[in-house]
Parts: C-alpha cells; sequence; structure tokens
C-alpha cells in the first residue's frame, strides 16, 4: 500500500525537476528532486540522534519549503510528524509536544528557549534540531550542513503505522491529539485525486496552516499528482487585497481554505482588479459558508467548479458537495454539505443512537478508511467519541446535526454542543447564526450563550457590520423576528469592527 512519503518517492522519479513546493511571499521553490535531498539529509539526522519507527518529532517552525522538507524528513524516518501552531504560546506548544512524548523537535531558534524552560517543567528532554529562521530550504540545509549525519535507508512503513497527530482543542481546556495513520490518510488523499483529477500543471494552494487538517489535501493531492503547492504565510490572511493580488501572480489552480477567508475577498480584496483565469476549482471547508457571500464570490469568479468539503480533524472530508451555478438570487439556506463520499459509510442517529427517519435531524456518524484510530493517550475519550450501530466498526461520532434529503444530501444543522434550552425550547445557536447572515449589512456573526440566573440562559449576537459601524438594535430585532421564532431573538447584540478568528481561521468562539 502507499505511504505518504512514497507519494513523493513517485513524483521525484516521474518529475525530478519540477517545482514541487513555492513560497507565495517571496517566490522561493524547490524541485521535487531538491525536496527529496533535502528530507533525506533531516531524515539522516533524526535518524542519528535515536528517531525510528514509533517515535514522535515535532515541529515549531513557519510554514516554508523547511517545514514541509522537515514533514517528509520526519515520515522517511519511520515516525509521525507534530506540528505546532507558530503562533501559539510557548505553554500550549509545549505541553503539545510533552504530551505526546516527542523524540526529537525541530525548532527555530527563536522559540527554542522558550520550548526548552516549557518541556523542562513537563520533565521532557527531546533532542532539539535547532534552525536560524525559516524560508526556502536554505535554514535548514545550513542547520544539517554543521554535523552531516550518515546516509540511511527510507523507512517503508506499515499502512496503519502512525503517520501525524494534529492537536484540536479539548473539552477539558487541554489539546487533544488526533492520531492519523498512513492508511487513514491515503484513503483520503486518492479520494482527493479521483474527485479533483490533479495534472502535474495544477497549481495547490496552501492557505491552511500545517497544524490544520486543510493541508493534508493541499500538501499531498498536489505532490502525489506532480503538480505544486503554494505557500501562503500567516500574515497575508490579514491583508485580502494582497491576498488576491498574489492568488492571480502565482496562477493558483486549486484553492481551499475556510469560507471566512474567501469572505473576506469578496468584500475587501478588490477581486475585479486581477486576472484569475488559472483558477478552475474553489474549494471550502470548516464552517458554514454565509450564502451572501458564497454568491457574489461565484458572480466575481464565474465558470468554476466550487465545492463545499465538510468533516471534523478525525474523519478528514467525510462528505461534499458541488454547488450548482448560478446561485438563486432568493436563496437564503446555505447550501448543502452533500452526500457521505462513496468510500466511506455514514448514519444520523438521535441521542439515542437509533438510525432516525429521512428527513428529521440527528447526529452524523462516520466510518471507514479516513476515520482516525483515536485521541494520544485519551482512552476515556477516544470510547467516547465511537458508537456501535449495527454490525462492528464503531462509528466515530462527529457531534455534529444533521439532516438527510430525498437526494442523499445532508443539510448542516449545528453542533450537538451548540444546542441550548431557552424558556423551555430547544434552540440551536447556528440557526440564529444563519438568521443574521441575511441581513445585507453584517459581514461576520457570532452567536454565544451564557448560563445567567435570570433567563437560564442568555444569548449573545456578536455582529461586524460591512462598514464597521453599529446597526440600529430596533431593526435588527424586527428584522430577526421576520425568519426566526422571537424565543430564538438574540438577548443581546455586541458590534465590533472584526470577529477574532482562530489560527486556522475559523470564528473563536471562547
Amino acid at each position: 500500500m502507499q505511504s505518504l512519503h512514497g507519494y513523493l518517492r513517485d513524483a521525484v522519479r516521474a518529475w525530478p525537476e519540477r517545482t514541487a513546493v513555492r513560497q507565495a511571499a517571496d517566490n522561493a521553490s524547490v524541485s521535487y528532486a531538491e525536496l527529496d535531498a533535502l528530507s533525506d539529509r533531516l531524515r539522516d539526522r533524526l535518524v542519528a540522534v535515536g528517531v525510528g519507527p514509533g517515535d514522535r518529532v515535532g515541529f515549531w517552525i513557519r510554514k516554508s519549503v523547511d517545514s514541509v522538507a522537515a514533514i517528509f524528513g520526519v515520515l522517511k524516518a519511520g515516525a509521525a510528524y507534530v506540528p505546532v501552531d507558530p503562533t501559539a504560546p510557548a505553554a500550549r506548544n509545549g505541553f503539545i509536544l510533552a504530551d505526546c512524548a516527542v523524540k526529537a523537535v525541530v525548532v527555530e531558534a527563536r522559540f527554542a528557549q522558550a520550548l526548552r524552560d516549557e518541556l523542562a517543567g513537563h520533565g521532557a528532554d527531546p533532542v532539539l534540531i535547532v534552525i536560524d529562521g525559516a524560508g526556502g530550504g536554505g535554514p535548514l540545509a545550513a542547520t544539517l550542513d554543521e554535523s552531516p549525519a550518515p546516509r540511511v535507508d527510507t523507512v517503508q512503513p506499515d499502512p496503519d503505522d502512525l503517520a501525524y497527530i494534529l492537536y484540536t482543542s479539548g473539552s477539558t481546556g487541554r489539546p487533544k491529539g488526533v492520531q492519523l495513520g498512513h492508511r487513514n490518510a491515503v484513503a483520503f488523499v486518492e479520494w482527493c485525486r479521483m474527485v479533483l483529477g490533479p495534472t502535474p500543471q495544477d497549481r495547490f494552494s496552501s492557505h491552511a496552516p500545517l497544524h490544520f487538517d486543510l493541508s493534508i489535501l493541499d500538501l499531498y493531492t498536489s505532490l502525489s499528482s506532480g503538480a505544486s503547492v503554494t505557500l501562503f504565510d500567516e500574515q497575508v490572511t490579514k491583508n485580502p487585497a494582497e491576498l488576491a493580488r498574489l492568488i492571480a501572480e502565482t496562477g493558483i489552480t486549486v484553492w481551499y481554505s475556510a469560507p471566512s477567508i474567501l469572505s473576506l475577498l469578496v468584500q475587501h480584496g478588490d477581486l475585479d482588479a486581477h486576472d484569475f483565469s488559472d483558477l478552475r476549482t474553489v474549494l471550502f471547508a470548516g464552517e458554514v459558508f454565509p450564502i451572501v457571500h458564497l454568491r457574489a464570490l461565484t458572480k466575481l469568479w464565474p465558470q468554476r467548479r466550487y465545492m463545499n468539503l465538510y468533516g471534523p480533524t478525525e474523519t478528514n472530508v467525510c462528505t461534499a458537495y458541488e454547488v450548482p451555478l448560478p446561485i438563486a438570487e432568493d436563496r437564503t439556506q446555505p447550501v448543502p454539505i452533500g452526500p457521505v463520499c462513496p468510500h466511506l459509510e455514514g448514519v444520523v442517529v438521535d441521542p439515542d443512537g437509533t438510525p432516525v427517519r429521512m428527513g428529521e435531524a440527528g447526529e452524523l456518524l462516520i466510518r471507514g478508511g479516513n476515520v482516525t484510530r483515536g485521541y494520544w493517550n485519551l482512552p476515556e475519550q477516544t470510547a467516547k467519541a465511537f458508537l456501535q450501530v449495527g454490525d462492528p466498526p464503531a462509528f466515530y461520532r462527529t457531534g455534529d446535526i444533521v439532516r438527510e434529503e430525498a437526494d442523499g444530501d445532508l443539510i448542516y444543522v449545528g453542533r450537538r454542543d451548540r444546542m441550548i434550552k431557552k424558556r423551555g425550547y430547544r434552540v440551536e445557536l447556528g440557526e440564529i447564526e444563519t438568521c443574521l447572515y441575511r441581513h445585507p449589512e453584517i459581514a461576520e456573526a457570532a452567536v454565544v450563550a451564557l448560563p445567567d440566573e435570570a433567563l437560564g440562559m442568555k444569548v449573545t449576537a456578536h455582529i461586524a457590520a460591512k462598514d464597521g459601524g453599529k446597526l440600529s438594535l430596533i431593526a435588527l430585532k424586527t428584522f430577526c423576528s421576520g425568519h426566526i421564532p422571537v424565543y430564538m431573538i438574540p438577548d443581546i447584540f455586541r458590534f465590533h469592527e472584526s470577529l477574532p478568528k482562530t489560527s486556522t481561521d475559523k470564528i473563536d468562539y471562547q
């Protein structure tokens, strides 16, 4: 069976001189042969310091050619890679790397001392491979030049060997590590290749951080096909006009990001000023795409293929919906998340675990090749995350409430953990957000509920208006009353210039 680093091996044989990875910010790039050679050298160093099959290796470096080489170097050593957010506090990153007992960490010099201090506090002492910054391959190469390691063979893993651990927010307040093996990741990449039909002439975007599951599609679908992947760093996200310019100038053919980024491009990217004729496919995932912004995007970028990809980190993409164009002017509901991918199996169940009838809302469960083996060192949480329905194996509980339509498409209703009781009524906070996004002057909306002694639950709507100002409260409540029941209208409206985002570009509800 194929492995993740086997994709790079095969690409080097077929297209050694083609560009594999490019940095959008400075246009630095490496060919497949150069990426292979650099990752080989890191593999050799890792093996020399004791890394082997079954180990974990972390990296705390900015998204760059160096970080992609680090990923493949770790995989070639037979280990699993554990990326951390370069912008996160040292305490969080130290906890993550100590939690999964990494054997080594590739870290930028500017983070090294803080990491040492945090790891010492956890009683951990992995080998640190310190590089002077991160860039187009030079910093990592310079570090490896200082003490060259003997060449070793690349490890050919078992399909069930661990490939990477991606840490997500945990309900306990501590991050939890989602474990994915080569079999899981390859099943997903092969589905991507079948659906997207990539060619060596394609130029994929890599907008998502490497600790976010969107990065798996970006990196491996492109490199498995002889295409190139263009890395967009975290800073460019904050400037939609600059991001739009770079998408056009780098000739991206396949774009993939959270909907919030595409919404910003629609509103502030001045898309009419650039030539996007190379762009053929637009993929989005991670949150609901407000229909008003999606419709506007399809008008600015017509005659493209648009796909809504859905799935938690534990499954990567497990449903997909190709958006028919044009989107009707009177449509107010978000597009469906589509049917379950054909290589997976899904079922919609009630709170007791009994499958619901078509048209009824329930929690989506998924099983199949993509699905995680569980959480690192959290057996109780792993057990709670799976549910036996019918014959084995068990299904993963996504925590998302959906409704199946007659054509097989699933409609996303909201999160199981965002359902509240107010005045005796069940209220899905996502439904209130959908209502607010229908308002023509609202750019972003997030609804939060907190316990309240008088009301039981107090619902607050956080809003960013398109002009950055405030809207009339009376007019807002009147608008809401035309779309949702009175008991669902928020108790409080707060206005912001923009809403805070997590490192993966989702709205930060915390």
